[in-house]
């Protein structure tokens, strides 16, 4: 049995993986209960990260980002 990539679990929980790659985890989950485990898992850890309320950087520090950068692109010319 293949061994899926966390990276692929989540593209299939997310619904963007290729139709081929979802085939074979549906079947896979079937078969092993570890893997299906794995992917409930990762099913309610996405569906608390969805649920979280992000707040956006302040002002400052974005300007300090940007600052930054521009000194960076700065030193490589």
């Amino acid at each position: 049995m293949k061994n899926f990539k966390e990276e692929e679990l989540i593209m299939y929980i997310y619904k963007d993986c290729p139709p081929a790659l979802t085939a074979a985890i549906d079947q896979a989950i079937k078969e092993d209960a570890a893997l299906n485990e794995r992917v409930v898992t990762l099913k309610k850890t996405a569906e608390q990260l969805d649920r979280l309320k992000l707040k956006s950087p302040s002002p400052k520090t974005i300007q300090a980002i940007l600052d930054y950068a521009a000194k960076s692109a700065k030193k490589e010319d």
